[in-house]
């Protein structure tokens, strides 16, 4: 399936709708029993995500009735449907609250995440920031674009290339397994700022939109990247698994690193990677 501008827009009033409805009524209003953990005290779900995944699914569904919907909460039920997102002709990759630790701390850092994926391959992807109104759009091909809620429209662009030392570095270390984590924080010192946002929504539309000039993660599950990894990608960027690979959504491991170019993420990647005391 090819999506046109007008799917794409189409998706992301789906999840401005189901942000305004599910999620911001909720927002600095939960209760202890409205927040839960899940794999451990760092990984959360609260009603507003179990809730809006629900709206957007359903959306989704009457939208594009083809398609196979992998959200996050569902997937932590069934893990055979990550599986299930390199075979399906169409797949939609949801993430209804990326940023849950900022959701529950009523810190405005959160965002809705959807991919749309092709046998695998990403094609489209939407990031929408409830509190702005604005969603990022990028088509496969055919370039990246914010667009605010009165419908107007400004493409996406990457930061140009700057040396290591002066990059400006959004880096979670804290799912590397040891010894590469110890290495990685020894390094850190390389660039020139290093941050982390607890939300990959706002940290890919700050990349693509050319606010900072390096990600870094580890972790990879598909609702977290594949929408923001295409986001970067139309807007200009260079992103891949830490061993050069390409990142594709069904990919688990090997984490990830973008930066604005490919030469820009080859000096990133040995900077990072190295051991401390040697030449980056």
């Amino acid at each position: 399936m090819r999506f046109t501008y007008d799917d794409a827009l189409r998706i992301g009033d789906i999840l401005a709708r189901a942000a305004q409805a599910e999620i911001m009524p909720r927002f600095r209003r939960l209760t202890d029993r409205q927040v839960r953990e899940k794999s451990s005290r760092f990984d959360v779900v609260t009603n507003a995500d179990e809730a809006a995944e629900r709206a957007i699914a359903a959306s989704l569904a009457a939208a594009f009735p083809a398609g196979l919907v992998v959200g996050e909460e569902a997937a932590a039920k069934d893990d055979t449907l990550i599986g299930k997102i390199a075979t399906a002709d169409l797949a939609f990759v949801l993430d209804p609250i990326d940023g849950t630790k900022n959701f529950v701390a009523g810190l405005p850092l959160f965002g809705v995440m959807v991919a749309a994926t092709v046998r695998g391959e990403v094609v489209l992807g939407a990031v929408h920031d409830p509190v702005r109104r604005d969603t990022a759009f990028a088509l496969r091909g055919e370039g990246a674009w914010m667009q605010g809620e009165g419908g107007a429209r400004a493409d996406l662009k990457v930061a140009s290339a700057v040396p290591v030392a002066e990059m400006e570095a959004i880096i979670g270390t804290n799912f590397l397994p040891e010894p590469l984590r110890s290495t990685v924080n020894g390094n850190l010192s390389r660039v020139g700022v290093s941050s982390w946002l607890r939300c990959a929504a706002h940290e890919y539309r700050m990349a693509a939109a050319g606010h900072c000039h390096l990600l870094f993660y580890n972790k990879l599950m598909p609702w977290d990247h594949a929408a923001g990894w295409l986001l970067h990608r139309e807007a200009g960027g260079h992103g891949a698994h830490f061993d050069g690979g390409a990142y594709r959504p069904t990919h688990l491991t090997g984490g990830i690193i973008c930066a604005p170019d490919k030469a820009s993420w080859r000096l990133a990647r040995d900077a990072l990677l190295g051991r401390v005391g040697q030449p980056s």
